[in-house]
């Protein structure tokens, strides 16, 4: 079955276009399956990933590429297996996953771990299990099973809710599951699009206190505003790590540099404290001594995103409490110069692209 319209987007045909050099173009997406659902795309939040793949920072990028995996959109087409009752009209969106092996024999996707399967596919620059490629959201339509497409929450504007989908779950599923709450001290390194989110989710899970983690003063009052109880700037104080040594519960860190200054971030760790990296560099993470976890039973994590249970349990959490994102609207045709800012760090603190020929 054709369809009457074109799956076209921003499609990146090599290193440069994170340079501003994205092509418009029309693409095949993946075969249609009956477990499958079309999006007419209305938002795409602008992840820092769409800049790390458009470059191949983190590796060979299967070009051409369309970047974009915060989306957001109206359901076009609904096949006859659709999961979650999803029918044609719902504002649906999907993050930055679009495909695991679901069977029941795989630890991951029996047990809510989805995100974690080895046979995981990322919503752009990946492979379903046919061989077909997977395309992303700056674009006008986005195809993909349906087990990875959300129903949004009506109070959610479509906007707020794009970022949410990627930069939300990135922060909120190791803060969840690492015991963010009350009685808890939880540190944000890095006040970003990652960053913002960790204040927001950190309070929304109702930690004791927030201190966000950069390395000036110039986000400071943005971050006091965004809910952060208080703020260490690295470069501005020699002795930030002993100043605050022993004052954090567990720490959540944004920042995507090889050159953090990990070992005294360990520092801030209380007894038993957890570190979690969830930004994620183009080279090594730096080196720290043995002791800086043995001293104090401390452990290092990882996290990547967040499974869809996880995400619709997010999405409720921000109706609850009510949070609300700090984001920049970009029209969708603009993408290539909103790229550049991005890359610029001039968002303040997530670009939301708008289709405004579908969001009208």
């Amino acid at each position: 079955m054709t369809t009457d319209y074109k799956f076209q987007g921003w499609l990146g045909l090599d290193q440069n276009s994170v340079k501003g050099n994205m092509q418009w173009q029309q693409y095949e997406p993946k075969p249609w399956e009956e477990t499958d659902v079309d999006i007419k795309v209305t938002h795409c939040g602008i992840c820092g990933s769409d800049l790390h793949t458009l470059r191949s920072g983190w590796g060979s990028t299967i070009y051409p590429c369309c970047v974009g995996h915060e989306i957001i959109g109206h359901a076009v087409r609904v096949g006859k297996k659709v999961e979650k009752g999803i029918k044609v009209g719902d504002r649906v969106g999907v993050g930055a996953q679009s495909g695991s092996c679901l069977k029941g024999d795989c630890e991951e996707c029996s047990n809510g771990m989805e995100n974690h399967c080895q046979s995981m596919v990322a919503t752009f620059d990946s492979k379903y299990s046919d061989g077909s490629k997977s395309y992303g959201g700056y674009s006008d339509y986005w195809r993909g099973p349906s087990h990875f497409v959300l129903k949004i929450p009506e109070t959610i504007p479509s906007e707020s809710a794009a970022p949410m989908l990627c930069g939300g779950i990135t922060v909120y599923s190791p803060l969840k599951k690492n015991g963010c709450g009350p009685g808890k001290k939880v540190g944000i390194v890095g006040v970003g699009g990652l960053g913002h989110f960790g204040i927001l989710y950190a309070k929304a899970l109702g930690a004791d206190k927030v201190t966000a983690i950069s390395r000036s003063v110039a986000k400071k009052d943005d971050a006091l505003k965004l809910g952060a109880d208080d703020f260490i700037a690295t470069q501005d104080d020699p002795d930030w790590a002993t100043h605050h040594s022993r004052s954090l519960d567990l720490i959540v860190s944004t920042v995507s540099s090889p050159k953090m200054p990990l070992e005294q971030y360990l520092m801030l760790l209380r007894t038993k404290g957890q570190f979690i990296q969830v930004g994620a560099p183009e080279d090594k993470l730096p080196g720290f001594n043995a002791f800086a976890l043995i001293a104090k039973g401390c452990k290092v994590g990882g996290s990547a995103i967040g499974a869809p249970h996880e995400i619709e349990e997010m999405l409720d959490l921000t109706v609850k409490k009510g949070v609300k994102p700090w984001i920049q609207q970009r029209p969708l045709k603009e993408a290539n110069q909103a790229v550049l800012d991005m890359d610029a760090n001039k968002a303040r603190y997530r670009y939301v692209l708008v289709n405004e020929a579908h969001a009208k």
